[in-house]
């Protein structure tokens, strides 16, 4: 039997997989995305008040002025919040250089709300292992409140009751642990005052 014989056969199979897998299969993927979740086929988008869209539910930023709730440490490097290179830091637990960051972040929480004595939670201190983690803890969220109420001259009660309103239940009721979506929580909270959120900007 020739070469021939054989290379028709691969040849035709190769254009068929070929378009079934890169052409039909990618076309009927994103046309029922787009159907039937058109949301998160789109990126999860978040739209402000007459602002555009401001970001992303799956996607964290850094806010660092006292009047809004901080997210989580973002250890992608240059800028936290990198989507494009998403990961954590890789430091082990005894490394000195995740100690000190730690302590670093442990200071600047005293700092900004030296009355407060709470344990500080400790996703507010340690960077999640993707880098992008657009929510906190429910217990981080109630760490802040007594400060983001003062800096934005509100009652504390209201504050709280933002953050309990915000507050998502484990999957299923019990996969996870309640947790707050920082952005979706600092824009309402402008929307108390009026006090523009500063999405987008990185941590100094």
């Amino acid at each position: 039997m020739t070469s021939h014989t054989y290379l028709r056969p691969a040849l035709s199979l190769f254009l068929l997989l070929s378009l079934v897998t890169g052409v039909a299969y990618p076309l009927v993927v994103t046309g029922v995305g787009q159907a039937l979740f058109s949301d998160q086929a789109q990126g999860s988008l978040v739209r402000g008040d007459g602002q555009g869209v401001v970001g992303s539910r799956l996607i964290g930023q850094a806010f660092t002025d006292p009047g809004h709730f901080w997210s989580r440490p973002s250890a992608t490097a240059p800028t936290p919040y990198n989507a494009a290179n998403s990961g954590g830091s890789n430091l082990g637990p005894l490394n000195p250089a995740l100690s000190d960051a730690i302590k670093g972040r442990v200071e600047a929480l005293r700092q900004a709300d030296p009355g407060n004595v709470q344990p500080i939670p400790v996703d507010l201190v340690t960077a999640s292992g993707s880098g992008l983690d657009p929510h906190i803890s429910l217990a981080a969220a109630r760490y802040q409140v007594a400060r983001v109420a003062r800096a934005r001259g509100l009652p504390r009660e209201a504050v709280q009751a933002l953050v309990e309103r915000h507050a998502e239940q484990p999957w299923l009721g019990f996969l996870g642990e309640p947790r707050v979506n920082v952005l979706a929580l600092n824009l309402e909270l402008d929307s108390l005052n009026k006090a523009p959120a500063q999405v987008g900007k990185a941590a100094s």
